[in-house]
């Protein structure tokens, strides 16, 4: 007898991220793949593509329960998340199906409790956050401080991480939109052992990649600045950024953050549209490569002061399908019927760094990580103004 394949409704397929794990899920076997996006030009392309794979016409903002009738598992990978309503959450739970999102929006996610009661009494797991954070970089850090393990670390006192896409890669105007929806703005950040607000977009310095080189980076609002906080308590900060890989767009952003942050207008978010425009003649320049760098101080199980370090390279313009391992790594696990237990929650402590290996070898994506003494390093002088 053959066991029937997962059935899984993969909204936002066009998107730069729904589409790539559009690509990787049409090469998995055991799962049947729908592809749905609210226009019809690109959803069609796409599927024709992928060797005319089923597409339907969405709109995740007005989805139902019988929307979703006949599927197993609903994948959310549209956005921007930082404005959404959980309304395709409501129709996944109401339709008894289980559900997954890329979010990123710091809202979104921090409010996923609320659904616990009502996914737990329908028996169907919902997962947010399924994508480089918060589940990439809570995995690596789980690894980092053997998190788990009889030789865990016993204190954790500062958490960085850094995500720096290289200028090439494309930019869909949901990530531009997510990004512009903070900026200028107040970001609430765990600092020097309590919580401060800081400017969005601010703290601009330069980050020293490990094998890729200098980076810009500036504080981001990111579910991982509360989420970091909950799950590893660190004594001392748990911060966020990312970065453009040119300084003018890097710095011309942190310039227009200005009057945001002086109350002249409301939000960058309404100049998404424009500021790619004015970005794309600058496509050709810089490179392809983005990287991902994750380090954590604190004290190993022996109570010696501990530094680790892990840091993704990806080349040719494979950073963007880092995002959606996450998904594609549960989907593994509801075809295998392992999915996560009935309730709401976000994807933290759900995927191991090994949920990854075989997808970044798979696309030629390098990784490493260290671990010395951290006094040697220096890590813990101020490297960036306040």
């Amino acid at each position: 007898m053959v066991d029937a394949p997962l059935r899984v409704l993969l909204i936002g397929a066009t998107g730069v991220f729904g589409s790539r794990l559009a690509e990787r899920a049409a090469m998995e076997r055991g799962i049947a793949l729908t592809l749905a996006a609210r226009g019809r030009g690109k959803l069609d392309a796409l599927a024709a593509r992928l060797g005319g794979l089923p597409a339907r016409q969405v709109d995740r903002m007005n989805i139902a329960a019988g929307d979703l009738a006949g599927h197993d598992v609903v994948i959310d990978a549209a956005g921007p998340f930082q404005t959404s309503t959980p309304t395709v959450i409501e129709a996944a739970i109401a339709a008894g199906i289980h559900y997954i999102d890329l979010a990123d929006g710091r809202a979104f996610v921090a409010a996923i409790g609320v659904h616990d009661s009502a996914a737990m009494s329908a028996g169907v797991s919902v997962t947010t956050g399924a994508s480089s954070v918060p589940a990439l970089s809570h995995a690596v850090i789980d690894a980092l401080t053997r998190r788990g393990a009889p030789d865990q670390w016993v204190q954790v006192d500062a958490i960085r991480v850094g995500i720096f896409p290289g200028n090439r890669a494309p930019r869909g105007l949901a990530v531009v939109q997510a990004i512009l929806s903070y900026v200028g703005h107040p970001v609430r950040v765990w600092r020097q052992g309590a919580w401060t607000d800081v400017p969005g977009w601010g703290q601009t310095h330069r980050w020293a990649v490990p094998g890729v080189g200098k980076r810009w980076a500036s504080v981001c609002d990111t579910p991982d600045q509360d989420l970091l906080v909950q799950r590893y308590l660190p004594r001392r900060s748990a911060e966020f950024f990312a970065g453009l890989e040119l300084g003018v767009l890097h710095l011309g952003l942190a310039a227009l953050a200005l009057p945001v942050r002086w109350g002249w207008i409301a939000s960058l978010r309404p100049a998404a549209r424009p500021l790619l425009a004015i970005a794309a003649p600058l496509l050709p320049f810089g490179s392809d490569v983005g990287a991902m760098d994750v380090i954590v101080t604190g004290l190993d199980d022996k109570g010696r002061p501990a530094r680790a370090q892990w840091t993704l390279r990806a080349d040719g313009n494979r950073g963007p399908h880092v995002p959606v391992f996450a998904a594609l790594a549960l989907l593994r696990r509801f075809r295998a019927g392992q999915p996560p237990a009935p309730g709401a929650r976000a994807c933290v402590g759900i995927l191991t760094l090994a949920d990854f290996a075989d997808d970044f070898a798979a696309l030629g994506i390098a990784t490493r990580g260290a671990a010395k003494d951290r006094a040697a390093d220096g890590f813990d002088r101020p490297d960036h103004p306040v």
